[in-house]
């Protein structure tokens, strides 16, 4: 049985396992980051109300923010290009492996949920940004498509160690 982290990630390895083969469109790279961020922002409001511990309420809270404003950098430059998000594979398992993920963690509580919370956040942001490096920046064709993505990539390094930092004070 695949866990929601399992699936998620499988979906990001088999999108940079797959680039030379079929590259994503830009319409589909849209859709793939907006759903990342949302998956993103989905957990984090959820260790925003769920957490036990203080850092990794904190650690939620700036996940939504954080998300929430790259998700509308997209959503205003996908609509300046008049370009639709295109569901896909990719996004489609995201989705899926998100909402299981949120469903899985509701079921947690105090340091479970801590430690499944931060794991998940671990190991997410690391594959988003072996598919931002791998796949997303190299098949994106529009210019201002792939300067928004250079541009976020900071972003996810700082919140993959941050997320390490947090695993880290939590004993993993």
């Amino acid at each position: 049985m695949k866990t929601p982290i399992v699936a998620a990630i499988a979906a990001l390895f088999l999108l940079g396992a797959n680039a030379q083969a079929q590259a994503p469109s830009d319409a589909q790279i849209a859709s793939i980051v907006v759903t990342a961020n949302q998956v993103d922002i989905d957990a984090g409001k959820l260790a925003e109300s769920k957490g036990s511990n203080a850092q990794v309420k904190a650690f939620g809270k700036q996940m939504v923010t954080d998300h929430s404003g790259v998700n509308k950098q997209a959503v205003a430059l996908v609509t300046k290009l008049k370009v639709t998000p295109e569901d896909n594979p990719t996004s489609q398992s995201l989705k899926s492996g998100g909402a299981e993920n949120v469903k899985n963690l509701e079921k947690l509580s105090g340091a479970a949920f801590d430690r499944a919370y931060v794991d998940h956040e671990v190991a997410y942001h690391q594959q988003v940004l072996d598919a931002i490096d791998k796949t997303l920046i190299p098949s994106a064709q529009n210019a201002e498509l792939k300067s928004l993505l250079v541009s976020v990539r900071p972003a996810f390094v700082a919140h993959l160690e941050h997320a390490k930092m947090v695993q880290a004070k939590l004993g993993k």
